[in-house]
């Protein structure tokens, strides 16, 4: 499934919650489902720069596609982030850099944000594209 289409799916899925801040909470809490991060991710090397809050990214490559974890400080940024992590894991390289996919912008999950949350996730978005753009020229 492309990243195109995993977002059309995402928005018809999230368009049968009508309240702006539930759609919010289910991706939030989607984050329950995320696996453990563990404490020796915590590097300063895996954490994302330009974010208020602490969060921190690790990428990885198998069979040609692209993994992501990822923990945050707080659970409204870590629900996001986990949900950035959950639509881009298992895209190619190729897909995620040819890609402007920004699904919490398509889905309307970031109109109720601070700016500096905004520009987090924003910062966040940048990390799994330069993973994914360093992956392809390796």
């Amino acid at each position: 499934m492309t990243l195109v289409e995993k977002q059309r799916l995402l928005a018809e899925e999230l368009a049968l919650i009508p309240d702006a801040h539930e759609r919010l909470a289910d991706v939030v809490g989607r984050s329950r489902r995320a696996a453990p991060f563990p404490e020796a991710d915590r590097r300063n090397e895996n954490r994302v720069p330009g974010c208020v809050s602490a969060v921190w990214l690790v990428g990885e490559l198998r069979d040609g596609r692209c993994y992501f974890r990822c923990d945050a400080d707080g659970p409204l940024v870590k629900g996001l982030v986990a949900f950035l992590c959950e639509f881009f894991n298992g895209a190619t390289p190729a897909e995620i850099t040819a890609s402007n996919a920004d699904p919490l912008a398509a889905l309307g999950l970031i109109r109720n944000l601070s700016p500096t949350r905004q520009n987090g996730l924003g910062s966040v978005l940048t990390a799994i594209r330069a993973f994914a753009a360093r992956t392809t020229l390796a």
